[in-house]
């Protein structure tokens, strides 16, 4: 798999759900940097991740 940079994390049982992750990876994208929302099923948790960065984060 490839690396990818971890920019935040926002916990899965949010009354909000992802909305939250989704909002930051899109103003991240509108500040011109790749970010995309994943579902971390070990931690419970929706990731904004970027390419690059470190493996295993």
């Amino acid at each position: 798999m490839a690396a990818r940079q971890v920019l935040e994390r926002f916990p899965a049982g949010s009354p909000r759900g992802s909305w939250p992750a989704e909002e930051f990876a899109a103003a991240r994208r509108e500040e011109g940097q790749a970010a995309a929302v994943v579902m971390d099923l070990d931690t419970d948790q929706f990731l904004v991740v970027a390419p690059g960065g470190e493996r295993g984060e």
